[in-house]
């Protein structure tokens, strides 16, 4: 996989938000490389039973989800979690093999960033948050540049107690 560069291609607002969010994306998908079924699925961290390379992956693909489709669109909620299980995207991840998550997780980028392409930075969310605001989609943009660059911390930690693996 080619790795795209966090330096944008031009320096309007929009180019800078969608570039850096890629690449947040991308470091986590090279993160993968190389990782075994096995290993994908071990939860190393003792206080986190959750925290592993699959489930991951499907936790950023979902929070995608959430907040393009349920969020800035208003659709219906249909994600993997439950009031009951509220991390159950995480949990289920480990019963598919880590290439469809990461197929899975690209495809559903390429149809958020024609979204994005398609709408104004200033467009409000269809759903209110707790506070009863509307966030705009470049407070998306952000939020989830910051919740991807999170986990690919966590991704390194488990890279490295996995194989040794550590880089970017």
């Amino acid at each position: 996989m080619t790795r795209i560069s966090d330096l944008p291609p031009a320096w309007d607002e929009r180019t800078q938000l969608t570039t850096f969010l890629d690449y947040a994306r991308d470091t986590a998908r090279a993160k993968c490389a190389g990782v075994s079924a096995e290993n994908a699925r071990k939860a190393l961290l003792p206080g986190s039973p959750l925290m592993t390379v699959s489930g991951l992956i499907n936790h950023l693909r979902w929070v995608e989800y959430y907040w393009f489709q349920v969020v800035f669109l208003g659709e219906e909620d249909r994600g993997p979690w439950t009031e009951e299980d509220p991390d159950r995207e995480m949990r289920v991840a480990v019963d598919f093999p880590l290439e469809q998550l990461l197929d899975e997780y690209a495809e559903q980028s390429a149809r958020y960033r024609d979204l994005v392409a398609g709408n104004d930075l200033d467009s409000r969310a269809e759903r209110a948050g707790g506070d009863g605001r509307h966030v705009d989609l470049r407070w998306i943009l952000l939020h989830l540049t910051e919740e991807t660059a999170r986990h690919n911390g966590h991704l390194d930690i488990l890279r490295e107690m996995l194989d040794g693996t550590t880089g970017d």
